[in-house]
């Protein structure tokens, strides 16, 4: 079973190629253009222990808006078709990160529904030169895109990069635990009406 996939997104104002290897070994190669993203985007392979590459190129000379926001569309879209029908995933996930004095609850469900329940309270307007604000337009675009439902909730923090770094620890580790194989359930579908599709 080869869950993988390649998507690539054009349009007049960014470009957008990800390839996600839901069986990969923590390997990323991430070239945004946004360097506090592409930090994110490292976190998120090591941690779910997916092999996943991304290159973009957007309207920077605007903001990182579009450019973040399509790296998320794209990614949505890389996961669901690596997903397919989700034959004999885990489907539920569950992690709480700490990092320092950051502490971030993910919990999160393949379950081809689209919902964010977004709680971070991160106090800086930016990091670096990071649009703290973009954090949850990242997570709207792939959970619209892979149909997840996703729920986000910070425990403690005061330091923005600390809160943001933890959430995609937790998010990339209860992924890894929703979309690994269940060996008990042998192909089938983890859903008592036969479907994950909406």
């Amino acid at each position: 079973m080869h869950r993988t996939a390649t998507v690539t997104r054009q349009t007049h104002e960014t470009q957008v190629q990800v390839t996600l290897n839901l069986d990969g070994q923590g390997q990323c190669q991430a070239d945004t253009g946004i360097p506090f993203l592409d930090h994110m985007l490292h976190q998120l392979a090591a941690h779910g222990l997916f092999d996943l590459t991304v290159q973009a190129k957007g309207d920077w000379q605007i903001d990182d808006h579009h450019t973040n926001e399509d790296v998320g569309i794209t990614l949505g879209q890389a996961l669901a078709q690596a997903l397919g029908d989700k034959q004999g995933i885990h489907r539920f996930g569950h992690f709480l990160a700490p990092l320092d004095e950051a502490l971030v609850q993910v919990a999160l469900d393949c379950s081809g529904r689209p919902h964010l329940s977004y709680g971070l309270h991160i106090p800086t307007p930016r990091v670096g030169s990071y649009d703290t604000q973009l954090v949850r337009e990242f997570f709207v675009a792939v959970v619209n895109h892979s149909a997840m439902t996703l729920h986000i909730q910070q425990q403690a923090g005061i330091n923005s990069h600390h809160i943001i770094e933890a959430t995609f620890k937790a998010f990339a580790r209860a992924l890894r635990q929703a979309v690994d194989v269940d060996p008990r359930r042998a192909g089938q579908i983890p859903s008592s009406k036969g479907s994950l599709c909406g």
